[in-house]
Parts: C-alpha cells; sequence; structure tokens
C-alpha cells in the first residue's frame, strides 16, 4: 500500500485524491476541499459539533492525501491531526497547512493510528489521555482491501475519541466481484449489516448511514456518552 501511493504521489498526487481531473491548480485542488467541508461537515454540525464551538474542538482525519480536506478542516477547527500512509503524500499534506500552526500531519503504518500517539501527544505535553471530539475519513478505506485493517482503524478511532464523539467514514458499498488480496485501489465492500455489526464489535453506535449499495457509503458511528 505504501509503495503503490508513494508511486501515485509522485505521478500525479491531486489526481489520485481526487480523479476527477489530471490536472488541479493549487485553488482548484483546495476548493475541492472546502466542497467537501461544506456537504459533509457544514451540513452536519449539529452531529459532529454537539453545541461546541468548532474552534475549540481537536479533530482526526485518517488518510489525508495531498491535504485538500486537511485544509479546509484547518480554517475551521481549533486543531488537526490527520495521517496518511505515503510519505509522499505527507510532504503534500504539511505544504497545504503550512500556514496552519494548529495542524500536524504524520505518516502512519497504514494499519492503526499509532503515530498519533506518538507523535502528537508527545508534542502536546499531555500523555496518553488526550482524546480528540471528532474524527473522519473519505476515500480512504474504498482503497483498503483488507476488512481487518479497516476495522482496526474503527477500532483505534473509537480509542481516540471523546465519549459522545462522532466517527463520519466513508466505505466501498457497491458490491463487486473478489477483491486481490494486493490490490490498493479497490476496497473491501459492506452492506448495511456489515456495517452495523463492525460498529458493535468496535464498540459504537451506528445511528445513521447513506449510500447502501453504493460507492460512496457513508457512516456515522457515536461514541457511547458513558464509555
Amino acid at each position: 500500500m505504501r509503495r503503490d501511493w508513494d508511486q501515485r504521489a509522485r505521478e500525479n498526487a491531486r489526481h489520485y485524491v481526487v480523479t476527477g481531473q489530471r490536472v488541479w491548480t493549487d485553488e482548484e485542488f483546495y476548493e475541492s476541499g472546502e466542497i467537501t467541508m461544506r456537504e459533509d461537515i457544514l451540513n452536519d454540525l449539529a452531529n459532529i459539533c454537539r453545541g461546541r464551538d468548532p474552534k475549540e474542538m481537536t479533530v482526526l482525519e485518517i488518510g489525508c492525501g495531498a491535504g485538500r480536506v486537511t485544509r479546509a478542516f484547518a480554517g475551521f477547527f481549533g486543531a488537526v491531526c490527520a495521517v496518511d500512509i505515503s510519505r509522499e503524500m505527507a510532504k503534500r499534506a504539511r505544504q497545504a497547512v503550512r500556514d496552519f500552526p494548529h495542524a500536524r500531519i504524520y505518516r502512519n503504518n497504514g494499519k492503526d493510528l499509532s503515530a498519533v500517539r506518538r507523535h502528537w501527544w508527545n508534542r502536546l505535553g499531555i500523555g496518553a489521555g488526550v482524546q480528540v471530539d471528532f474524527a473522519f475519513s473519505t476515500m480512504v478505506f474504498q482503497h483498503i482491501p483488507s476488512r481487518e485493517i479497516i476495522e482496526n482503524y474503527v477500532r483505534e478511532a473509537h480509542r481516540l475519541l471523546r465519549p459522545g464523539g462522532l466517527f463520519k467514514f466513508q466505505v466501498q458499498g457497491a458490491p463487486l466481484p473478489g477483491i486481490d488480496p494486493g490490490n490498493s485501489w479497490v476496497g473491501a465492500t459492506f452492506t448495511e449489516q456489515e456495517a452495523r455489526e463492525m460498529a458493535r464489535r468496535c464498540g459504537f453506535e451506528m445511528r445513521y448511514h447513506n449510500g447502501a449499495g453504493e460507492q460512496y457509503f457513508w457512516l456515522w458511528y457515536f461514541k457511547p456518552e458513558n464509555t
């Protein structure tokens, strides 16, 4: 996965993040992140913020790519931490948020969020007790063929979220033929029932979903208040 995404980043990072066009200007690419912000965050603030001031919230993005959504987050939330498996993508994401000192990008190992605990917590000097208020991932899990790895990310997000916090993310929902274990473009497919079962195993409550049976299958996983 890392080798493939490093190669894609070197070849045409922005195209492989958003395949709608091959050539993106800075303005176009970052505006696409603002569109995601408007469609998936600003339209859903009751679930995401739960009455909190966004500038007082700490958020986590899993699979930041070249930083298009991370940059939009950095202009809205108080603190942003983002991870990506690709060193090349992470370099570009750091460039995207260079004017936002409260945003940090880390390369992770592609299966968990240990990079957040190891680097971000230590940097903030607050130990292992820090929790995030909101976690988000889009167009990432749809490229991971391993259900086990996807579920481990979900379990890790639960570990980092505050009680009552939301992990909003997208998986592949379109029925597909057998997936090559070596594939790093087409991810594992989830049905609504499978998504509910994964939520339960990982300690979440799946309150909402949208797009079952489609490529963009969105899930709203809430961490119970009494966790």
